[in-house]
């Protein structure tokens, strides 16, 4: 085994362990002799390790992505311990491959994997099925039911930045990740999280698991750290006690308000029900407040993107605040969103199991293979995205830029839910915050991502705002 460099591996390789771990194929040599991709594995790698240390090396699972489609091209392979796992890195690539595993969201499913949820993972294609239509019904109705909540929640933390002096640095994650949390937990799980108290507590358990999640999958460090995995197994049983607590609080009430209500009435199981409402609160957040963190960093860079954003707010919405049924009139700032999302790379790895044999141009891809979509290389080739690494929200005035996102699962009816949430309250966010004031980054600021199951800035992100008028 690996020696100790394993154990600086970043998350996002646990993604990998963690379909491995749900799909585990008893036909692993007969499998890999049938591959016809590009494989790259080094003389010295071992059947047991195969490229987990050029993983490692390279830091994370999406820059070896990066080097490997590099080297060998859109189509390629790598053996991740003694399984072949096969990578797809351009559009052209994922159009061809037909998967008829549909009725997950790969996001979910992982992080599922990664929490140990195994509930309604196997019970076939029907109830699968039922539990996304459930978990999107619930979505759909907290943002109709709840809209006047996020916006006030958005307006208070405008406000906020509306008293600061114009050389005061504002910490974008500090922020924006306050008010993800506020936004989800109240929208999710109602009224109890109006207290500040309720929310921080909240946090405290919210981090501690994302922090830690997954690792033992890989290395076994949370196993051979008592302190750590007491304190990772604390906040897990912790929150999801207060997620029982409001599920048994909310049962009687026979409302469809927030999220969890909606899973209350339907025929989900008290087990399921926690475990939907986890993986939303941990998604929901993590996602929300990067997109926000990555699309107000991004607009402070450029002064007419933002103007261009603002003309439009006035002439959409005028001195009214945004509603629900006027975000699909906001052309522009759709694009500006899916420009953060491209060129943050907010999602830079997703799987799949290949469940029938397929084929990708001439290479056959055996049934059972695990098979990688390197969003993250995708969203910055240069094939299909011209200048792929500045930010420009014009590009997705282009029908083929609009079908390529949607193609990769950013858009359109198969986005995922936790996605289209942090759409809204993104796009709640900017509607606000550019009718009032203007961002302006930080000179000689150096933004460097941490790329992992969501793109992450490594350190925190400062601008500074002053008053439009």
């Amino acid at each position: 085994m690996l020696d100790f460099a394993i154990f600086a591996v970043t998350f996002v390789i646990i993604l990998v362990v963690a379909v491995l771990y749900l799909y585990p194929v008893s036909h692993c040599n007969a499998c890999s002799s049938h591959i016809t991709v590009p494989s790259h594995i080094m003389a010295f790698c071992s059947l047991r390790d195969g490229n987990l240390q050029d993983i490692v090396d390279r830091g994370s699972l999406h820059e070896f992505l990066v080097g490997l489609h590099q080297e060998f091209g859109s189509v390629a392979s790598f053996w991740f311990g003694g399984r072949p796992v096969v990578s797809l890195g351009s559009v052209n690539q994922l159009r061809q491959h037909i998967n008829p595993n549909h009725t997950t969201d790969s996001f979910e499913t992982i992080l599922k994997s990664l929490l140990g949820y195994q509930s309604g993972m196997g019970g076939g294609t029907n109830e699968s099925v039922i539990r996304k239509k459930v978990y999107e019904s619930a979505i759909n109705n907290m943002l109709k039911n709840n809209f006047s909540v996020m916006l006030k929640v958005v307006e208070e933390l405008v406000g906020k930045w509306k008293s600061f002096p114009e050389t005061q640095h504002t910490p974008l994650g500090a922020h924006l990740l306050g008010l993800a949390m506020k936004t989800v937990t109240q929208l999710a799980l109602g009224e109890r999280f109006r207290d500040d108290v309720a929310v921080i507590s909240f946090r405290k358990n919210h981090d501690a698991i994302w922090s830690e999640i997954g690792k033992g999958y890989l290395d076994g460090s949370l196993e051979k750290s008592s302190s750590r995995k007491a304190h990772y197994e604390k906040a897990l049983s912790e929150m999801e006690s207060v997620l029982l607590s409001v599920a048994k609080e909310r049962k009687p009430q026979r409302t469809q308000t927030v999220f969890i209500d909606t899973l209350l009435q339907s025929s989900l199981t008290e087990r399921q029900i926690v475990e939907d409402c986890m993986v939303f609160t941990l998604a929901g957040c993590v996602i929300t407040a990067n997109l926000c963190i990555w699309a107000l960093h991004f607009l402070s860079t450029s002064e007419e993107v933002q103007d261009k954003l603002y003309q439009e707010m006035e002439d959409v919405l005028g001195s009214e605040p945004v509603s629900l049924d006027k975000i699909p009139q906001l052309k522009y700032c759709q694009q500006v969103l899916n420009e953060t999302v491209r060129t943050a790379k907010l999602t830079p790895v997703a799987a799949r199991l290949q469940e029938l044999e397929g084929k990708v141009d001439q290479h056959v891809i055996p049934k059972e293979t695990l098979v990688i979509y390197a969003l993250g290389v995708v969203l910055q080739d240069s094939d299909t995205w011209s200048i792929p690494y500045r930010f420009d929200p014009d590009r997705f005035e282009e029908e083929s830029a609009k079908k390529s996102f949607c193609l990769l699962g950013f858009s359109g009816s198969q986005t995922c839910p936790e996605l289209r949430f942090a759409y809204t309250v993104a796009t709640v966010l900017l509607s606000t915050l550019v009718r009032q004031l203007k961002l302006h980054k930080l000179e000689g600021q150096v933004m460097e991502v941490r790329s992992e199951l969501v793109s992450t800035p490594k350190d925190e992100t400062w601008i500074t705002v002053s008053r439009r008028h």
